[in-house]
């Protein structure tokens, strides 16, 4: 089993570089372009059928317990060590990134993306899938940042080369925004393996903070929580976010939100919760405030997009409503309580498979429509996607009612448990703050569902039908009793093409509806996101164990 999860992590680095060598000509196909697409879904189907083996593989019934271990010395001198593992916190975030990895090679096989040459594409795609399956599988700090570290130049060339209008200073504000928070962050790394004599993290652990003293703790959580916070990505250090959705091609957008945004909050739970108890206790509250300013925040920009004249791009209300849902899992951490850690963990999950299926779907849009405008995609009376591309639509409309959490999806239980989890937080927390908190959040779900049902609304049902003329009165002059006579200076009506006026004469615009290849993209996260919501049990089973393990301090 260590050797397939060492073989998850290293096979797409591999992959990547045998993505930009010349393709053998048995294997090129009708182009080079579309052998090296062939490729990218090769290697990713891959890794992914390795994940769902390790998974069949995985003790279900001691998820607490590290399994699949590697552990070979490294750099001796600053004893940091090849320590790969995974428990029931790790492994669904694992399956989920090369899920999404292979859905988005998938797409792009079929829907080749427009820019410089694939080659460069597919191995940006498979370095930035290997740095993020390592951040969730090492076990070392060192490890993890620079696995931490080692997504960003591919995300930054996806943006700056593949991306729509404002690519380059999107590219460059993401860079920014990461890089400066990266460097924080490392010195509270360097802070804790120095001070603790260890940079292993199953030894930090079940430490528990016991060789830190609470000032390094205090120091440590704040240094590591801001770079961690920027990729979350909490309020205030959100602002690069919804400017690198907007402008990233659609598998940059999905994997940003899908497996990017999770590693920032994995970091909250594996790292600090922990290995300094003590300094996330004297946070925590503060960090439950900025969650939920950040709840209230991303429910109130995303309003301001969807109302009619705003010029709302969808990919942007699409980013801001992650800071919102990110919000909920910063608050479920911030409880330090079982019940609002699993909560934020299902959430991660939830958030994943939504957004992913969204960002498609609106990519989908784009490509269809040319915009992602909503002013422009709810111009049309009556029709919009229910009546030109129905099938379109309802996977818009499933997206929307899952991510606004609807009881029965997977967006509802992350959620409630989050809420759940400020109910009654730990022991020395301030209980009517974190019950202000509670109710900010709830109040932050009404706000999601309000945007995300008036989105619906326009994008797949359109404007509202204008109401018809007034009918003047009947005329008494003679005219009146020769109603088939024409007014003399009355040009007949025009019904060759169908102008603006009532929805009954107009005839509604035709899209494509979904494709054979978007079913095949989409559908394993419609699945996942039903089952997810009607059987919580398959995820919570695999987390609670760890959850009270890494709370209690690696005791089982």
């Amino acid at each position: 089993m260590q050797f397939l999860l060492a073989f998850v992590v290293a096979a797409p680095l591999l992959g990547a570089a045998a993505a930009l060598l010349p393709a053998p000509p048995g294997l090129r196909g009708s182009s080079p372009d579309q052998a090296v697409l062939r490729h990218g879904v090769t290697v990713t189907g891959a890794v992914l059928a390795a994940a769902i083996v390790l998974t069949l593989g995985f003790d279900h019934d001691r998820p607490s317990r590290m399994q699949a271990t590697t552990d070979v010395s490294w750099i001796a001198a600053l004893d940091v060590r090849l320590h790969l593992g995974i428990d029931g916190i790790s492994l669904p975030l694992l399956v989920l990134t090369a899920l999404l990895t292979f859905l988005c090679a998938v797409y792009s096989y079929y829907h080749p993306p427009a820019g410089p040459s694939p080659k460069a594409f597919v191995a940006l795609v498979l370095v930035l899938e290997s740095g993020t399956l390592a951040t969730f599988a090492v076990l070392d700090l060192i490890l993890f940042f620079l696995a931490f570290e080692m997504v960003l130049i591919p995300m930054y060339f996806l943006i700056a080369r593949w991306g729509g209008a404002g690519r380059q200073a999107a590219a460059w504000k993401f860079i920014l925004y990461t890089l400066l928070g990266s460097v924080v962050m490392l010195l509270g790394l360097l802070l804790i393996g120095l001070r603790a004599g260890t940079f292993d993290m199953v030894a930090l652990a079940t430490e528990n903070g016991r060789s830190l003293s609470t000032s390094v703790q205090v120091v440590a959580v704040l240094a590591i929580g801001i770079g961690l916070a920027v990729k979350a990505p909490m309020w205030p250090f959100h602002s690069w976010l919804p400017d690198a959705h907007t402008a990233a091609p659609t598998v940059g957008s999905v994997l940003l939100a899908g497996v990017l945004l999770k590693m920032g909050t994995y970091g909250f739970v594996r790292v600090l919760l922990p290995v300094a108890p003590d300094g996330m206790h004297l946070f925590a509250p503060y960090l439950a405030a900025f969650a939920v300013v950040g709840i209230i925040y991303g429910s109130l920009a995303c309003l301001a997009l969807a109302r009619p004249g705003a010029k709302g791009d969808l990919k942007r209300l699409i980013a801001y409503s992650s800071v919102g849902h990110m919000g909920f899992v910063l608050l479920g951490i911030a409880t330090l309580t079982p019940t609002g850690v699993n909560g934020a963990l299902f959430a991660n999950i939830a958030h994943g498979l939504i957004t992913g299926l969204l960002f498609f779907l609106v990519g989908a849009l784009k490509d269809r429509t040319g915009t992602t405008d909503l002013d422009s995609l709810a111009q049309d009376t009556g029709a919009a996607l229910y009546g030109k591309a129905p099938r379109l639509g309802g996977l818009f409309a499933f997206g929307a009612v899952a991510s606004l959490g609807l009881p029965g999806l997977a967006g509802f239980w992350g959620e409630m448990l989050a809420m759940f989890g400020a109910f009654d937080p730990a022991d020395g927390l301030n209980r009517p703050a974190y019950l202000t908190f509670m109710a900010l959040a709830g109040f932050g779900t009404l706000l999601t569902a309000a945007y995300l049902l008036i989105v619906v609304r326009r994008v797949c049902m359109g404007a509202p039908a204008p109401a018809p003329a007034a009918t003047a009165p009947a005329a008494t002059t003679s005219a009146a009793s020769a109603p088939d006579t024409p007014a003399p200076d009355t040009p007949a009506p025009d019904t060759s093409a169908a102008g603006p006026g009532p929805a009954a004469t107009r005839t509604p615009l035709t899209l494509p509806d979904v494709r054979g290849y978007e079913y095949a993209a989409w559908s394993p996260l419609v699945v996942l996101t039903v089952i997810a919501g009607l059987w919580p049990a398959l995820l919570l089973g695999l987390t609670d164990p760890a959850v009270q393990k890494l709370l209690s301090g690696g005791k089982s």
